[in-house]
C-alpha cells in the first residue's frame, strides 16, 4: 500500500548504528531501532510521549496522519523525524508509512509500532526488543493478557469483550497461539518490515498483521505489557461496535488482491 505523503525530517538523529547490546536504557546501544509512531490529532500528547521515548529510543518516525491541531510542531520540537500526510488514511496507512520511511534508514534493524497517547511503556519495548534480538523469532506482539489477572489491571471490561471476541472469531489468531492480536505495541525485524505491506488503512490493519504473520511464516511470540489507561486514552478507546468494524473490514481484507 502506498500513499502520497510529505516527508519533512525533524531534527532527531538519523545516523545509523550497529546492534546494540542486551536489554539497556543507553540510547547509544538502540540506534539501530526504530520506533513508528502515528499521530492524528495528538498535540495535547505527543511531545511529552516522544520526549520520554527518545531518552532511550533516539530514532522515532512519527506519522502525522492529516491532523488539524498542532501535532506536526509537537513532533518536531520532540526532535523526532516528521513524516506527514495531507489528509487522515488512517492508523494501518500511518504504521506503513512510518515503516517504509524506518527502513530505508542507514542502520536500522529493529522496527517498533507504538501509540501516540501514551499507553505503551518503554520499559516494555526494551524487553520485546531484546527478545527479538536473542531469540529465534521475527516479530514480538505485546499482550494484555498473558499472565493472571493482577490487581491494579486496568483493562477496561467493554474493552476485555472486544479484545477476546476477536480472538475467538479469528482462526488466524488462535493457530499463532495469541490472546491480544489487536494489541498496538509491536517489535519486528528487518525480515516483517522488508514484507510488510498494509493495505487496510483502519484500526483493521491489526487484523491483517496476524494474516501476514500466518500466511507469510513469520516467527512469532508474545511478551506480557502494562498499557496505561489514562482519562485521555479512554477517551479515544475502542467501543464493542468498532470491534465489529474491525471484524467487518477484516473480511474484506481477504478478499483484495495482494
Amino acid at each position: 500500500m502506498s500513499s502520497d505523503s510529505e516527508r519533512l525530517p525533524g531534527h532527531g538523529d538519523t545516523a545509523g548504528g550497529g546492534p546494540g547490546g542486551g536489554l539497556s536504557n543507553d540510547p547509544a546501544g538502540n540506534r539501530d531501532v526504530w520506533l513508528i509512531v502515528p499521530c492524528f490529532n495528538e498535540g495535547t500528547v505527543i511531545e511529552d510521549v516522544l520526549s520520554s521515548a527518545r531518552e532511550t529510543f533516539p530514532n522515532i518516525v512519527a506519522v502525522d496522519d492529516g491532523s488539524s491541531d498542532e501535532s506536526a510542531a509537537a513532533i518536531h520540537r520532540a526532535g523526532a523525524h516528521l513524516v506527514r500526510h495531507p489528509v487522515n488514511l488512517g492508523q494501518g496507512a500511518a504504521i506503513q508509512t512510518g515503516v517504509e520511511y524506518a527502513r530505508t534508514q542507514p542502520g536500522a534493524r529493529y522496527f517498533v509500532t507504538f501509540d501516540a497517547d501514551g499507553q505503551h511503556q518503554v520499559k516494555d519495548v526494551l524487553a520485546m526488543v531484546e527478545r527479538v534480538r536473542a531469540e529465534p523469532v521475527d516479530i514480538v506482539v505485546g499482550t494484555r493478557f498473558g499472565r493472571p489477572r493482577r490487581e491494579g489491571d486496568q483493562v477496561p471490561l467493554i474493552k476485555r469483550i472486544v479484545l477476546r471476541t476477536v480472538v475467538m472469531l479469528s482462526p488466524r489468531t488462535r493457530r499463532l497461539g495469541l490472546t491480544d492480536a489487536h494489541n498496538g505495541l509491536r517489535v519486528f525485524n528487518t525480515r516483517v518490515a522488508d514484507d510488510l505491506n498494509l493495505r487496510m488503512n483502519g484500526m483493521s490493519h491489526a487484523s491483517e498483521f496476524v494474516e501476514l504473520m500466518d500466511s507469510r511464516g513469520w516467527r512469532v511470540a508474545e511478551q506480557p505489557v502494562d498499557i496505561l489507561y489514562t482519562e485521555y486514552s479512554m477517551s479515544k478507546g475502542q467501543s464493542l461496535l468498532n470491534g465489529i468494524n474491525i471484524l467487518s473490514d477484516g473480511f474484506v481484507g481477504k478478499r483484495l488482491p495482494r
